[in-house]
């Protein structure tokens, strides 16, 4: 149940960075020069009051996580992160080969 979870929240993260990808790409191609979106405006824009509360947490509590760490992330074009994190869920996700053993016959 748990595998099948992880394998979900991977499908939906890698359909998310699709779709990021192709409005990313649609509006380079109208700009003519390539404007991914980063991470930080897609959160800004659907939700702000959860970033500037976390903001508010990490900088208050744990300065170093924010600035330098949770900055960098926002920076990061948000397909690119979307399909990192669908490629992490599905490893955690993945069932495991069976092993053969060392003694199996028919090698």
């Amino acid at each position: 149940m748990v595998r099948f979870l992880f394998r979900l929240l991977a499908a939906v993260s890698l359909a998310l960075s699709v779709i990021l990808a192709v409005m990313d790409a649609t509006r380079s191609i109208a700009l003519s020069k390539f404007d991914p979106t980063p991470l930080g405006a897609l959160w800004y824009e659907h939700a702000p009051s959860l970033l500037t509360a976390l903001q508010g947490l990490l900088a208050g509590v744990w300065g170093f996580l924010w600035d330098p760490a949770l900055l960098t992330l926002l920076k990061v074009p948000a397909f690119i992160f979307f399909a990192a994190l669908a490629l992490l869920l599905y490893a955690v996700g993945h069932r495991p080969q069976p092993s053969a053993g060392m003694f199996a016959a028919g090698r």
